[in-house]
C-alpha cells in the first residue's frame, strides 16, 4: 500500500474537540489582544463612531454588544422553535415529525437545508462557485445520531413575522448605511442552525464571486453580513475569522491549508464569540469558517448582508438564484423592497422605536406597507430575487 492510499480515521466527537482545545485556547487569546467589540455608538444621529469604523475596516469585522434586547431576542427564540418543530421530518418529506403539514411547503425555493452530522457538505467540491477548495475535518458523529440534521434556514422574512422585523431594526440599519451608502442594496438572508454535537461545518472561504478582478476592486467591494445570535456563541459552534484578510484580495485557500500540513486550523484565526442578542458584522472578503459542532452548545446565527448598490448594478447573478439575471434597477428596487416593507412591520409592533429612514424608498412608505398586500406582493418568495454576487 502507498502512502497516497492511507486512509486517515476520522476522529470521534470527543476526539475533535479535544484536538481543538489548544487552538480554541490561542484565538481567544488573539481575540482578546484585538478587541473589535462593544456596544453601538453613534457620533451624531445615524453616524457611527469613527474608532468603529477604523476598527472594521482594519480587521474586516465587528462584534456588537446587546444589539437586541431582551423582549424581541424572545420573540426570535420562540419562532424559531417554532420553525424547527415544523421543519420537515427529512429532506423530501412533506411533513414534520408530528405529521402535519411541514413548514415552508408554499414559497418556491427551499426553506430548510439538510446535512449529515459534523459533516462538511461542500468543502472541496465546486458547489457554490468553488469558493471552499479544502475539506474541513468530518468528525464520527455518536451511533444515536440522526442521519441529517437542519443545516439552513432560508427565507426568514416570509416564515416568521419576527425575523421580518428584525430585518428592519434602525441601528442595524443605519450601520449598512454607514458601511455600503445610504443607497445600500440588500444581499440574502439565511439562519445557521449548529446543532449540539451534530452541527456540519462550513469550509474556510471568503464570500465573493464577481469583483475579485474588477479595476475598481477594493476591501468593500463585496458587502458584508450580520449574524444575530439566539444563544451563547462559543468557541466549539461560533463563526472563526483570520483579521486583515478582507484587504489581501482572492486567497489561495488550498495552498494555505496545505502549508499549514493540511490542518483545517490555520493559524492566526479568531473565534467571534456572542453573548445572546450580541451582532457580529464580518466582510465578506474576510477568510472565514466554522468548524463541526462537537461542543455541547447550540448555536443559532440569524444572518443577512448588505451590497453597495454600485456593486450590484449591472452584475450577474452568481450565488443563490444563480439564474445569470443581470441586476437592473428593477430587479434591485423589487428586492430593496423587503427593507421598506420590514420597516414599517416593525414599526407598528414597536411604536415607541425611532425608526429607520431608508432613503430609496422615501415618499414611497404608503405602498410599502405591512399587511397582507404587501406580504403577496413584496415579502411571498422575496428570495427568488436575492442579489448574490
Amino acid at each position: 500500500m502507498t502512502d497516497a492510499t492511507v486512509s486517515v480515521r476520522a476522529p470521534s466527537a470527543a476526539e475533535h474537540a479535544a484536538q481543538m482545545a489548544e487552538y480554541m485556547r490561542d484565538g481567544e487569546r488573539l481575540g482578546r489582544e484585538i478587541g473589535n467589540r462593544g456596544p453601538v455608538r453613534f457620533k451624531a444621529g445615524t453616524v457611527l463612531a469613527d474608532d468603529i469604523l477604523d476598527a472594521y475596516w482594519r480587521h474586516g469585522f465587528y462584534v456588537f454588544e446587546n444589539v437586541i434586547d431582551k423582549q424581541e431576542l424572545h420573540e426570535l427564540r420562540e419562532a424559531m422553535a417554532d420553525a424547527l418543530d415544523r421543519a420537515p421530518v427529512s429532506k423530501d418529506a412533506e411533513v414534520d415529525a408530528k405529521g402535519r403539514p411541514a413548514l415552508g411547503r408554499e414559497f418556491k425555493r427551499a426553506t430548510f437545508t439538510y446535512v449529515k452530522p459534523l459533516s462538511d457538505p461542500v468543502g472541496g467540491t465546486k458547489q457554490v462557485g468553488g469558493r471552499h477548495p479544502s475539506k474541513m475535518v468530518e468528525p464520527e458523529p455518536g451511533e444515536d445520531a440522526p442521519d441529517e440534521v437542519v443545516h439552513l434556514i432560508f427565507g426568514m422574512c416570509q416564515m416568521m413575522e419576527p425575523g421580518l422585523r428584525l430585518y428592519g431594526h434602525p441601528q442595524l440599519l443605519a450601520i449598512a448605511e454607514n458601511i455600503n451608502g445610504p443607497d445600500f442594496t440588500p444581499f440574502n438572508d439565511a439562519i445557521f442552525v449548529k446543532q449540539p454535537g451534530l452541527g456540519g461545518s462550513v469550509a474556510w472561504h471568503q464570500d465573493g464571486l464577481t469583483h475579485w478582478n474588477s479595476p475598481d476592486w477594493n476591501e468593500g467591494i463585496h458587502g458584508f453580513n450580520f449574524q444575530v445570535q439566539l444563544y451563547p456563541t462559543t468557541p466549539g459552534n461560533c463563526l472563526w475569522v483570520v483579521p486583515g484578510t478582507h484587504k489581501q484580495g482572492k486567497l489561495d485557500i488550498k495552498a494555505m491549508v496545505e502549508a499549514n500540513g493540511g490542518s483545517d486550523r490555520l493559524p492566526g484565526a479568531i473565534p467571534l464569540t456572542c453573548n445572546p442578542g450580541d451582532v457580529t458584522m464580518v466582510n465578506r472578503q474576510t477568510l472565514h469558517c466554522s468548524f463541526a459542532n462537537t461542543s455541547p452548545d447550540l448555536r443559532v446565527s440569524m444572518t443577512f448582508g448588505f451590497h453597495r448598490r454600485a456593486s450590484v448594478l449591472g452584475a450577474k447573478s452568481v450565488l443563490g438564484v444563480n439564474d445569470g439575471t443581470i441586476y437592473d434597477e428593477q430587479r434591485v428596487f423589487e428586492r430593496s423592497a423587503v427593507i421598506a416593507v420590514a420597516i414599517d412591520a416593525r414599526r407598528k409592533h414597536l411604536k415607541n422605536e425611532k425608526q429607520y429612514t431608508y432613503a430609496p424608498f422615501v415618499g414611497l412608505e404608503d405602498e410599502f406597507r405591512w399587511n397582507p398586500e404587501t406580504f403577496d406582493r413584496v415579502i411571498k418568495d422575496y428570495n427568488l430575487k436575492d442579489l448574490g454576487i
